[in-house]
């Protein structure tokens, strides 16, 4: 805290992330208890988990720390949460992956992202599970292993209807004997990803699920049994245990948000990073007059309006302005005129503030709070962009 020179600070609360990592093994063991041995719904073909389960009744925890841990920082993020019992990890990319073992993370790494332009050289010097999701990926990996007379442990993905990577569903007895031949391939598990978990509304998330049953039932009859099988984000592990199979992939919920529309009061989260910053000018406005590029907002009574030092430069979207609130002396007060590169304006009309006095942008101050969801809600867009989009200049204190 010392050496800190901008008053834009993101905190984040380890202990609250440990927190929701065991209330999420809380729902993980209350949704098995009643179910002892295999999940509900698993087809036979793949229904023995590998060896070395605690509990084959209960889920595995495989914790995702992707883009920077979704902007929270992924090196601390990943320590604390491996110290929580996180089994294993999962990130975009080799890049990531390497960050977090140089960070001391001992847990497997899963990468989730395509291969087939990367070096995979880290696959190997930094112990990583790759995913296997083209044919083109997996005779790139067949390839780089053999190459290094070694085999190489992945995970194959299926395509269930997310059109992005992954082997399609209704193909794999085409696709998938030619990568089953790989003698340096060792797949340890299949899963795939949901497109519409969120929307209740929608069938997807059901209709995904059958597809990905008929897939791994595929893929026990071309010999692939004995398997690890996870399919569940977020969204889908709060609505569908039948989803949950051999592992879950929490991402928002660790970070203390629950993915909207849905709604868990009973989980009892904990927002895990708050975002503050300082006022540095107080400055009163004549009938008439604006601020900001633009002049988007003009009053005709007099205004006072503090400046706060952040801007579309660390993340804060430019959507905010006229629309957003953040607090200053416990109150709500709103954001005006336009977000500027490194600055905002917040009318502070009526309220005695001073330069120095603390802004929360995100998180609790008195008994107002302001969080990333009700932001994403301000704006037009979801959580995730609002922590991911934190910039790399706004210091992370932990």
């Amino acid at each position: 805290m010392a050496g800190m020179t901008r008053p834009t600070v993101a905190t984040v609360h380890l202990d609250a992330l440990q927190h929701n990592l065991r209330r999420v093994r809380a729902v993980l063991l209350q949704g098995s208890a009643d179910r002892p041995g295999e999940i509900a719904g698993a087809p036979e073909s793949l229904g023995t988990r590998p060896p070395g389960h605690a509990s084959p009744a209960v889920p595995q925890l495989i914790a995702v720390v992707k883009a920077n841990a979704y902007g929270h920082g992924a090196a601390p993020v990943a320590l604390a949460l491996e110290a929580a019992g996180a089994s294993m990890f999962a990130c975009a990319d080799l890049e990531e992956g390497v960050t977090l073992r140089e960070a001391g993370v001992t847990r497997p790494i899963l990468v989730f992202g395509a291969l087939s332009v990367s070096n995979l050289a880290h696959l190997f010097s930094h112990r990583l599970t790759p995913t296997v999701s083209t044919p083109f990926a997996a005779r790139a990996l067949e390839d780089a292993a053999a190459a290094r007379r070694v085999v190489i442990g992945c995970h194959l993905k299926i395509d269930t209807g997310m059109n992005r990577l992954g082997f399609r569903h209704d193909n794999l007895r085409r696709t998938i004997p030619d990568v089953l031949a790989m003698s340096h391939l060792r797949i340890e598990a299949v899963y795939t990803h949901f497109a519409m978990a969120d929307q209740p509304e929608s069938p997807w998330l059901e209709e995904q699920r059958r597809r990905f049953e008929r897939g791994v039932a595929a893929l026990g009859a071309l010999g692939l049994r004995g398997v690890m099988r996870h399919a569940a984000n977020s969204a889908a592990l709060l609505r569908d245990s039948r989803t949950w199979y051999d592992a879950v992939r929490p991402g928002l919920l660790l970070y203390g948000i629950v993915p909207p529309p849905l709604a868990a009061a009973d989980l009892d989260l904990r927002p895990a990073l708050s975002l503050t910053s300082r006022i540095v000018a107080v400055k009163g406005l004549r009938p008439g007059e604006g601020t900001g590029y633009g002049m988007t907002w003009q009053e005709d009574r007099a205004r006072r309006i503090a400046i706060v030092p952040a801007g579309y430069a660390d993340g804060i979207d430019t959507r905010l302005a006229g629309r957003g609130h953040v607090l200053v002396r416990g109150r709500r007060r709103q954001v005006v005129g336009s977000i500027c590169m490194d600055m905002m304006m917040v009318d502070v009309t009526g309220e005695d503030v001073s330069p120095g006095d603390e802004v929360v942008v995100i998180g609790r101050q008195g008994d107002e709070e302001v969080t990333a969801r009700e932001i994403a809600a301000e704006i037009g867009t979801i959580p995730w962009e609002v922590t991911c989009r934190l910039g790399s200049r706004i210091e992370r204190v932990y």
